[in-house]
């Protein structure tokens, strides 16, 4: 249950398949995502309901094939300049996208958890994306006769999240700002937990989650393993890092260069 990272990932995720590291802002999984990258696994299809900077990184070092998003760029920055390359360019790898509102990726977890086969919602009507992505369907409903929107459930091979603490039994806690990452965990096939810190006991606070073992495949102790997203009660965001990244994403040669150096040389 508890493993190191590198074991973790060699062990759950695999060529081709699909992978959700969630975190909203707070709590992405950097580490775990760049662990990926080391051990070069290939033809992912990511999914994410706001991927930033990470999956930029994980686009550009060629890990991707698809990207099922909700929105995507660099938070209070701009684009995702990686992400664009390979979809307009086809750099490294050719990158096909399908795009859903946040409600809908929301939605869409949450039926995976419960074991449903799509989501519904109120939305899309009158909009665009219909046209766009042929995942997005219309039903009627059968007591009101209201015209609904209905998608897929979304049931990944790996889900990913980072968390504060986990006890020696492998349960997880998380507080703070908690996005979908029980959704993300409850709906996958096999998941993995960064954690901060190992403690005896969890103490559940206020707005918190606790993640059973028995919800997970492994848990790894990865101190720093937001990073440069933050950690609720343990360090900032770095929002310099996300500032920097505009420059060295822009470039295929300077991002080769970060990728070497701090990625796969580190």
């Amino acid at each position: 249950m508890i493993v190191s990272l590198a074991e973790a990932i060699e062990e759950l995720v695999r060529d081709g398949d699909s992978v959700a590291l969630e975190g909203f802002t707070h709590l992405t999984p950097y580490a775990a995502g760049h662990e990926i990258i080391r051990r070069r696994k290939r033809r992912l299809t990511l999914v994410r309901m706001t991927p930033d900077v990470l999956y930029d990184q994980m686009i550009g070092a060629g890990c991707a094939r698809k990207m099922i998003f909700s929105w995507a760029g660099n938070p209070g920055v701009g684009s995702l300049h990686r992400f664009r390359d390979a979809f307009e360019n086809g750099w490294p790898v050719p990158l096909e996208i399908e795009e859903h509102s946040h409600a809908d990726m929301a939605a869409r977890y949450a039926a995976g958890a419960s074991g449903l086969p799509f989501a519904v919602l109120r939305g899309y009507l009158g909009g665009d994306l219909p046209r766009y992505n042929p995942t997005i369907k219309f039903i009627e409903c059968p007591f009101t006769g209201e015209r609904l929107a209905a998608t897929p459930a979304l049931n990944p091979d790996v889900a990913i999240v980072h968390a504060q603490q986990a006890d020696r039994k492998g349960n997880v806690l998380i507080w703070g700002i908690v996005g979908i990452q029980k959704e993300a965990v409850l709906s996958a096939k096999r998941s993995l937990v960064t954690v901060e810190e190992l403690v005896e006991e969890l103490e559940p606070r206020a707005n918190s989650v606790v993640l059973p073992a028995w919800t997970l495949s492994a848990v790894a102790v990865v101190p720093r393993g937001a990073l440069p997203s933050y950690a609720h009660g343990y360090y900032p965001r770095d929002n310099a890092y996300y500032e920097r990244w505009d420059a060295i994403s822009r470039d295929r040669d300077a991002f080769g260069r970060w990728l070497e150096e701090v990625v796969r040389g580190g």
